[in-house]
């Protein structure tokens, strides 16, 4: 197995995006601009998300987002202290922006065939307090959406889809990120498409959509539908630095957006790209009887066609996750957590004093049991995966 690596991110990087890259800068014009509103336009039109603003990353989306949810000019303001059921499988940036808006997370379990939100969990967790679903698409694979969004009509929740890991996904046809409220979507290196660093938040009203444009650039009135009528009602100030909101500085560039927008362009390529990856591996992994009996492959849910970010993997219970995972690493084959394992067992919730009721048993079970392996959007040959298999039959 000598001078074999199995990446969990390849470079992502083509010529022809680095081109779009090179443009820019040989313009000098480098900040937010023209080709950032033209992929935040594409995005929106291809996703079907009505208002989707480019941001730094996806962290920056998810923290806007529970910003918006909190402001002052939002009618459906919430209030310190209200409630947000979060899956205990997350990611730390789906869990602080709710933290540091002075919301109340309230953690639920998961589905252990699909590492999602366990919805019969999600209900009981609801109470009077309970304003907002957190959702986590766990690497590209979903819950089912007709009965979460049953569950939020009926509680009259609102519902914000932290879709960074599942770009591409569609549920029964429709795209992961369009059923909520707000949606967010992360283009770091590692995902389905990159920007270098850079997100998306998006929403389906306008009135949202102005806060997080003030939001995301200091709380200008700058670029806002109701620019001039602010500046009418504050004379006195310089119209052009008028501050009519809280605010941050998160925006995206024209060079990651350029990048962004020259993979999307190719989306749809890369999805089907790593799908067949993945059933090959997948279907190499089953034929040899050591490999299959002692590794699970979490498969999509059912009505998902999946746009798979990596291969999430469940040990045997007979096995030692760690020990197998060592074993890996040391032949070649890089992994990680399946995005943190169970957040609960991370060390900021005991110094932040986060509480939670009931035991986390399924993602005890992957915090224990899992790990996943990268996916590559360049075909892989069979002597490769073939290596690959080896490797798994060797770690045993």
């Amino acid at each position: 197995m000598q001078n074999y690596f199995y990446p969990l991110v390849e470079n992502p990087y083509r010529y022809k995006d680095l081109k779009k890259a090179k443009k820019i800068l040989d313009s000098g014009k480098l900040t937010s601009g023209p080709v950032t509103e033209k992929f935040q336009n594409s995005f929106s039109k291809v996703m079907n998300t009505k208002y989707s603003l480019m941001v730094n990353s996806g962290s920056s989306a998810n923290l806007l987002a529970f910003q918006c949810l909190i402001n002052p000019y939002r009618k459906r303001r919430l209030k310190k202290n209200d409630e947000i059921l979060i899956p205990a499988l997350c990611w730390s940036t789906s869990l602080w922006p709710i933290v540091q808006s002075g919301l109340k997370p309230k953690f639920v379990d998961i589905d252990i065939d699909t590492l999602n939100i366990n919805l019969k969990d999600l209900e009981k967790k609801i109470s009077t307090k309970t304003k907002a679903i957190m959702l986590v698409h766990v690497l590209g694979n979903c819950t089912n959406m007709d009965e979460l969004m049953k569950i939020k009509q009926k509680n009259n929740l609102i519902l914000i889809e932290d879709t960074c890991e599942s770009l591409g996904t569609k549920y029964k046809k429709k795209n992961l990120g369009t059923f909520g409220e707000f949606s967010t979507f992360s283009f770091y290196t590692s995902h389905q498409i990159s920007s270098g660093e850079g997100g998306m938040v998006c929403c389906k009203n306008v009135e949202d959509a102005e806060i997080l444009r003030s939001l995301r650039a200091h709380g200008w009135s700058r670029g806002l539908k109701g620019e001039k009528k602010i500046a009418k009602l504050n004379k006195s100030l310089d119209s052009r630095f008028i501050f009519y909101n809280s605010g941050f500085n998160v925006r995206g560039t024209d060079v990651s957006a350029s990048i962004g927008l020259s993979q999307f362009q190719d989306l749809n390529l890369f999805v089907k790209s790593r799908l067949r990856n993945r059933n090959n591996i997948v279907k190499e992994m089953h034929k040899n009887k050591k490999v299959k009996t002692n590794f699970q492959i979490i498969k999509e849910n059912t009505y998902v066609n999946p746009s798979w970010f990596g291969i999430p993997i469940l040990v045997s219970k007979k096995l030692n996750r760690n020990k197998i995972v060592n074993k890996l690493e040391k032949w070649g084959v890089e992994t990680r957590p399946i995005i943190s394992g169970n957040f609960l067992k991370q060390p900021a919730i005991k110094k932040y004093n986060i509480k939670t009721k009931g035991k986390m048993k399924n993602a005890d079970y992957v915090n224990k049991y899992g790990f996943f392996i990268g996916l590559k959007t360049t075909h892989m040959k069979n002597d490769e995966i073939t290596k690959l298999i080896k490797i798994f039959e060797k770690s045993i």
